[in-house]
Parts: C-alpha cells; structure tokens; sequence
C-alpha cells in the first residue's frame, strides 16, 4: 500500500493541524476531505494502558492543566477540552484514542502510526498498538514511525511485515540515525528534519533501498526543494497549501 501512494506523498501532520486542533478527528477527517494522502498521528499510554493519539506528555499545551498523559487515566482524558486552545469552533474536542481513530478512519487513508515512548522505552506501547491494528486488520494501512529504536524494534515483531521509519532527531543528535549506524534497524523509511535533507542524503537512501519521509515541510519553497530532490513523502501541517504547490488536490 505504501508503495502505491503518489510520490511525494503528503503526510497530513497530526492530521491538518493549521486548521484544527492537532491529532483531533476534526483535524484528521479535515485531511482526507483536503485530500491528503496519508495522515499522521502520536501515540502513547494512559495511566490504566489505553492507547491515546496526542503528542506532548504534558497536557498544559493543549487542555491548560499541569498534569502528564500516563498519570490521568481513560476517563480523566476524555474528560479534557482538547479544541478550545485552538479556537472556539473547536471547543468540546475531545483526546481521541487509537481505538477511536481506528474505527471511523478505518481504511478510508493511510496512516503513519509515531510511537511516542521515548521517555519509557520498555512500555507496554508497542504491543498495544500492534494489538489495535491486528484487530482492525488495517496491516497494509499502517506506517509506524519513532525516535526510539526500541519500540520501532519491538513492534517489528509483531507485526513483520507492516513497514518502519525511523524519526531522525535535528542535527547532531540524529547524526547516528542518517547514517550507516542507523541501518541496524533495518527501516523501511528513514524520516529525517527538513533542515538535515541534502540531495546527497536522499540519493544515498535510495540508494541502499531506503524511503526518505521528511517532517515537517510548511513552506512552498521548501516543498517545491523537497519534491526538486526526489524525497518520497512529506510531513506538513497544510496539506491543503501541499497539495495546491504539488498541483495535486481533493477530486
């Protein structure tokens, strides 16, 4: 499935999170109608083991209070605002699960699914996520992706064939993940920062049979580079500017 998505393709990041509340089912069922072909989302665990789709581990950013996702359980989560601090059109929305996006979204657009453990590598995520997506049966829907090569490793066996990207962080940070240290991993895709892609990087990737999607591209000109050095997918707030600079758009 992957393979079979225009090239670039455009990854609606946190769904169309320029025009509704990040990793929202309003921001995700946006994307599809703009016509993006991927959406991505965050994921992590609650305190009673629920699969949650929100990014920060902090809850201050998006409900206002100074509280972490694994301590509030299913119920105290469903609980928070998670519309309001965008605007308020949105207020009332609330912090999906996986389950949820799942059962609305289910196979109607391709998913890059990020694990987001990085501070509790050894968590039961991995095995939840994996669980969730046996369940739906949405194997060839699904593109998992972290920063953590743990989790990325750890879902890699249960779920062998559904394809991997690693997250490279910014700099030299991310130095040991674009190169050869990297491989280790046996990605399917390295996901690199905007401001690390060179030509040279993407010509190696592909090169040693590597896909190479980039976050988070939200300038025309950096698309129109982007697309310039062959890249096979994009994430971005604006699918909706993506695609109109792609000369691509919602049928």
């Amino acid at each position: 499935m992957l393979s079979n998505l225009p090239r670039p393709i455009v990854f609606a990041h946190r769904g169309s999170s320029a025009h509704a509340p990040e990793n929202t089912l309003s921001a995700f069922n946006l994307a599809i109608e703009q016509g993006a072909d991927a959406i991505e989302l965050d994921t992590m665990l609650s305190a009673d083991g629920q699969v949650m789709v929100i990014h920060d581990e902090k809850l201050d950013r998006i409900a206002g209070i100074q509280k972490e996702v694994k301590n509030l359980d299913l119920a105290e989560l469903k609980k928070l605002d998670a519309g309001k601090y965008f605007n308020s059109t949105y207020e009332g929305e609330r912090i999906p699960t996986l389950s949820e996006v799942f059962e609305i979204f289910n196979k109607k657009i391709f998913i890059n699914i990020e694990l987001k453990n990085l501070s509790s590598p050894f968590d039961d995520l991995p095995h939840r996520v994996a669980d969730l997506v046996k369940q739906f049966k949405i194997e060839e829907y699904i593109i998992f992706s972290s920063f953590n090569p743990i989790a990325l490793i750890r879902i890699k066996r249960h779920l062998p064939h559904v394809p991997i990207g690693l997250l490279a962080d910014t700099g030299w940070l991310g130095y040991w993940a674009r190169s050869r240290i990297g491989s280790i991993i046996n990605y399917d895709a390295l996901h690199p920062w905007l401001g690390d892609v060179t030509s040279k990087l993407v010509n190696n990737a592909h090169q040693n049979g590597k896909r190479v999607h980039v976050y988070t591209v939200n300038n025309p000109e950096d698309i129109r580079r982007m697309k310039a050095f062959n890249v096979d997918g994009f994430f971005t707030d604006d699918p909706l500017m993506a695609l109109q600079i792609l000369n691509r758009g919602a049928s």
